[in-house]
């Protein structure tokens, strides 16, 4: 072979393997891919990067100041060609209340801590499974994480958990136990249960520690189990799904957390234990004068700072509760006045029925926009942007929304029933 025959065939050789090595690197990713733990990183990275890319794209401002109120007449007007109204979003996961019991007075010890479990490290956007799995095996459950998201949270790209999912798990998943979760506790209280033997979940703030977009400000939501406490450092011991376990909190830093979701708590416990769990409890057992204290805390709150966002909140949060509507709307005016977090309205939406209820249906849509500039697949979000659409006539976008929560949470309940609602009364 001559020299001249060999020129072209090094040539091929290097043209076959500038096509075959960008095709086997590409393999060689997709299997890697396929390492779950691989997964989860380059799937984490990837959604950093989308949402940082989106809000370079449509920069994130602060949660929308409220609309002005329109005249009554022009308001009247509005009702009068409005869509029929659809009851309020069934809550089926509430308890009913029971009967008032006494606290009681037995003293508790200066430190409490209770035996550990296993501790799980959460997958993206999964504390709340995670967190609820520690808990259900500090009585002997031996699954984990995965199995309460495949049920709750099925797409994993969703970042929100409420405590009503999380409490209708352990109902109908882990029967065994019962659930409750109340609002408006304080670190005393949760000192009582503690001493009782009974761990307490909360929802809290959390702090990321690189932005996912130009101008966030890091705040984000958290679910924590508290395990024990030592009044001689006035700290609890927390099992955090992404700390780590056993971690040391000041009292002080936890209810700061802590009051940003209403001083909201979940109990998970044998049926045995159901007395003890309504001692402690006293008065906040029953759900109704539960509400109420906490009410009276939030405005006791605001009484003491009227500039106090969180405070006026909760206010409209407890406000709602009662279906007090217009009082709920004007405490979240306040409270959007004064400033709220970016990503407040990705896992409280309290703020959505009293707007929906006021028929302030531009504010209702105004901020579901927002939500969803935010968290584009929350269901909530999609929820409720429908609902303004469908008091708006426009029945089809509407349909729209509800079909994509639904695409984003097969077992949303409030999704279907807004479905069926509005193709019954177009």
């Amino acid at each position: 072979m001559s020299a001249g025959d060999t020129i072209p065939r090094m040539r091929k050789l290097k043209l076959r393997n500038l096509i075959l090595i960008p095709i086997a690197l590409v393999v060689v990713a997709v299997l890697l891919y396929q390492i779950p733990a691989v997964n989860r990183l380059v799937s984490w990275r990837y959604q950093v990067a989308i949402a940082y890319m989106r809000g370079v794209i449509n920069p994130v401002e602060g949660v929308p100041t409220p609309i002005p109120v329109r005249t009554s007449a022009t308001a009247q007007a509005d009702q009068a060609t409005a869509s029929p109204t659809p009851p309020p979003t069934s809550t089926p996961l509430t308890p009913e209340p029971t009967a008032t019991l006494a606290p009681s007075p037995t003293p508790i010890p200066a430190a409490i801590s209770l035996p550990a479990p296993s501790w799980e490290k959460q997958d993206i956007n999964n504390c709340g499974p995670a967190t609820l799995a520690m808990y259900l095996r500090y009585y002997g459950w031996e699954g984990d994480q995965f199995p309460i998201a495949e049920l709750l949270k099925p797409q994993r790209e969703d970042r929100n958990v409420n405590v009503e999912e999380l409490a209708y798990y352990v109902r109908t998943r882990a029967g065994w136990l019962n659930a409750e979760y109340r609002v408006g506790g304080n670190t005393d209280l949760l000192k009582r249960l503690l001493a009782a033997r009974i761990p307490v979940m909360v929802e809290e703030s959390f702090y990321f520690e690189e932005p996912f977009w130009p101008n966030d400000d890091l705040w984000a939501a958290h679910y924590n189990l508290l395990t024990g406490y030592d009044d001689t450092t006035q700290t609890f011991t927390g099992q955090d799904s992404f700390h780590g376990a056993n971690q040391s909190i000041p009292y002080a830093t936890l209810d700061d957390y802590w009051r940003i979701f209403n001083r909201v708590y979940i109990l998970v416990y044998p049926p045995n234990m159901e007395g003890t769990v309504q001692s402690v409890l006293g008065e906040d057992w029953d759900i109704e004068i539960n509400r109420q204290r906490a009410l009276e805390a939030a405005q006791a709150e605001i009484d003491s700072d009227q500039q106090d966002a969180f405070a006026w909140f909760n206010l409209g949060t407890n406000l709602v509760y009662f279906e007090r509507w217009g009082e709920a709307a004007n405490a979240f005016d306040r409270a959007r006045e004064l400033g709220l977090p970016q990503r407040m309205l990705r896992y409280q939406f309290t703020p959505f029925f009293a707007y929906f209820h006021t028929r302030r249906i531009e504010d209702l849509l105004t901020l579901s926009e927002y939500a969803l500039e935010i968290t584009p697949n929350a269901e909530e979000a999609l929820l409720w942007h429908g609902w303004g659409l469908y008091r708006n006539g426009d029945t089809p976008a509407a349909l729209a929304d509800f079909q994509a929560a639904l695409q984003e949470n097969p077992n949303y309940e409030d999704a279907l029933y807004a479905l069926n609602f509005v193709r019954q009364n177009p």
